[in-house]
């Protein structure tokens, strides 16, 4: 039986949805944004000649035929190339980070349902695929670590949400016994169970934090580069201001898991496993009763344990979700599809989920170690997840970004 505090509180229940087996809804028609300027950019890397309507492929790399197929009729052929702005000095670039180059590129993901290794889930709200123009930014190469955490709880006393207990005002039909502090943690069931009811392999767990990311009888000892996980989007934008940076827009999030690249699944290319290599640390076994760990780990993982993108940036895929700044709502992208290209896009104005309609919910990217093709693909790079922005569990992370501060014309000439 599932404790009365899962049920009853529902604290961090809705941090799942971005994980939840659910069918896809069809998009309502939404009126567009007004159009805004183009930016001009010049190409640093090798430019594929094709007519400016063209898509960027004819036939994308690392797919069968009719995969292919399936690939461009499910959103594929809108991706165009992507296109860079021209280099401008921009100083030392932070320790820990990595300069990302400002550009415009093809926003959004495809329907991978029928495609190997594409799960069951259309992804709608990953469409329509749109153009996207961003200035230069840092961004973070690792998730933010246990380690780098504890400085910043430790230099400012900081309690996370899932810390603190909740409220009566909050909650007001849950039992005081229930108002405890804690968090959900995935808990797999002993046996093999249908994939339609979430409940069963997730639990609220008294005690959990991100001290204690499994329940008050684990802790991260030893665990000082793994991602820091068990906080809620409110607790990783505490740490961004004091570590003098930002979380990231969705749309910066996925340029830079794009690594300089345009339209493919992964954020290493076509293929789930180049090679026969596994890329990210995902789910593998029975789900959600066996991790077999055949990526080499079970659960969570320290950081850099598999290859870094184009950019150099590491778990970009797997691992942990990671927080957006956006609002999430399955609507957006419509409402920015018909202009020519959308500059430096910030995400609505608002938070709207017909599954929960009354749950503020961020934007999550990047899938987990939970994900897998027989419940959840979000690791593809155009992907998007979403959970409500006070709620946590062991599933989460976040890295942060910088804004580029132009170098002084004096200050180039010197050097």
């Amino acid at each position: 039986m599932k404790s009365k505090a899962l049920i009853l509180l529902g604290v961090t229940l809705v941090a799942l949805q971005a994980c939840k087996n659910h069918p896809d809804k069809t998009e309502n028609n939404v009126t567009s944004a007004a159009k805004v300027t183009e930016v001009k950019k010049t190409y640093i890397v090798k430019k594929i000649n094709f007519p400016g309507s063209a898509a960027s492929m004819c036939r994308p790399t690392g797919l069968t035929r009719s995969d292919s197929a399936t690939f461009m009729e499910g959103g594929g052929r809108e991706f165009r190339e992507t296109v860079f702005d021209k280099p401008a000095g921009v100083g030392e670039v932070p320790a820990g980070m990595k300069f990302i180059d400002g550009g415009e590129f093809s926003m959004g993901g495809v329907n991978p349902v029928g495609m190997n290794d594409g799960g069951h889930e259309m992804m709608n709200d990953a469409r329509p695929v749109h153009r996207v123009a961003l200035h230069s930014f840092y961004m973070d190469a690792t998730e933010v670590t246990n380690k780098q955490f504890a400085a910043f709880v430790k230099a400012t006393g900081y309690v996370t949400v899932a810390e603190q207990k909740p409220t009566r005002e909050e909650f007001p039909d849950a039992p005081e016994e229930n108002l405890v502090a804690g968090s959900m943690v995935f808990i797999a069931p002993p046996q093999k169970v249908p994939l339609n009811n979430y409940l069963q392999w997730w639990d609220y767990v008294k005690g959990a934090d991100w001290r204690h990311p499994e329940g008050p009888n684990t802790n991260i000892i030893g665990k000082d580069n793994y991602p820091v996980v068990q906080v809620c989007w409110q607790d990783a934008a505490a740490y961004a201001k004091w570590a003098g940076k930002r979380l990231p827009t969705e749309a910066e999030w996925e340029y830079a898991a794009r690594g300089g690249e345009s339209g493919k699944l992964y954020a290493w290319g076509n293929e789930l496993k180049p090679g026969g290599k596994w890329m990210a640390n995902i789910f593998e076994g029975s789900f959600p009763d066996k991790d077999a760990g055949i990526d080499g780990f079970k659960g969570l993982a320290p950081v850099k344990q598999f290859p870094a993108n184009g950019y150099g940036l590491y778990d970009i895929a797997g691992n942990a979700w990671e927080w957006c700044n956006d609002w999430y709502r399955p609507d957006y992208y419509q409402t920015v599809s018909n202009n020519k290209v959308t500059n430096n896009p910030k995400g609505p104005a608002d938070s709207y989920d017909p599954d929960e309609p009354g749950v503020k919910k961020k934007v999550q990217r990047g899938g987990s170690f939970l994900c897998t093709d027989q419940y959840c693909t979000r690791y593809m790079v155009g992907t998007r997840g979403k959970g409500d922005y006070r709620s946590a569990s062991n599933h989460i992370g976040f890295r942060c970004v910088k804004d580029v501060a132009p170098v002084s014309a004096n200050k180039m000439a010197s050097n």
